[in-house]
């Protein structure tokens, strides 16, 4: 079965090399250990720590497609988007195939300030969009930075982790035969002691964030999180 929507088209690749800047902090971020993803500002690591965490995207293309438009002074110029995210083909309980998607990062400051000339860009990466059948979208820091960042941050320290294989079976097998529960109700029933539920609790935490449990990640974390299996490892 393929598991994302890029199996059927030829797949763009980076179109332009990031340079290291003094105006805005650069560098690389390893998208789930098997590529470097480039970032040009906090704002696009911040946009890639949140969309590598989700269980829908499969890749992230940096600088996926070189653009030309004429800007206000009649000169024709080149734009480069900064990444094209494709995501998981999987139709689950009726949900839509998502179509890949072409997205601008920019600070909400910078889009009021520099609109009349950026919007001229938009309207021709939309465009290109649409041909190509993906949508468009412009990602500010009220669409990045938000609850759902701050959790996946808070989880940051669960990652490296390692646990009893054993243990996680039965903590997953025992979540599928339940459906769902309380983040401290499954602890209780899995761990017993002032160790072991220490360790519990790590260790489910850590499942979260390697995708094996789900839960809403738009409301904070706590013990009262209703968790359950997430589908995408049983495909």
């Amino acid at each position: 079965m393929n598991t994302n929507n890029c199996d059927k088209v030829q797949i763009p690749h980076q179109t332009r090399r990031i340079k290291p800047t003094r105006r805005s902090i650069s560098g690389s971020f390893a998208f789930r250990k098997q590529s470097a993803i480039p970032f040009e500002s906090t704002l696009e690591r911040d946009f890639l720590i949140r969309k590598s965490f989700s269980p829908l995207v499969v890749d992230i293309i940096p600088q996926p497609v070189q653009l030309e438009y004429t800007a206000n002074n009649g000169r024709t110029y080149r734009y480069t988007p900064d990444f094209l995210v494709y995501f998981r083909s999987v139709n689950y309980a009726n949900e839509l195939e998502l179509k890949p998607l072409l997205v601008e990062v920019k600070y909400r400051d910078e889009l009021r300030e520099k609109w009349p000339d950026l919007r001229l860009k938009f309207k021709t990466a939309l465009k290109y969009a649409k041909e190509q059948g993906w949508d468009f979208r412009i990602y500010d820091e009220t669409r990045i930075r938000d609850q759902v960042l701050a959790n996946i941050v808070s989880l940051k320290r669960y990652k490296n982790m390692t646990f009893s294989p054993e243990e996680t079976a039965a903590i997953l097998n025992h979540l599928t035969v339940i459906g769902q529960a309380p983040f401290s109700q499954l602890v209780a029933s899995q761990f017993a002691g002032k160790w072991d539920t220490a360790t519990g609790i790590a260790h489910v935490w850590h499942l979260v964030t390697m995708g094996l449990i789900e839960c809403d990640m738009t409301i904070p974390l706590s013990n009262s999180t209703v968790v359950w299996r997430s589908i995408y490892d049983q495909i």
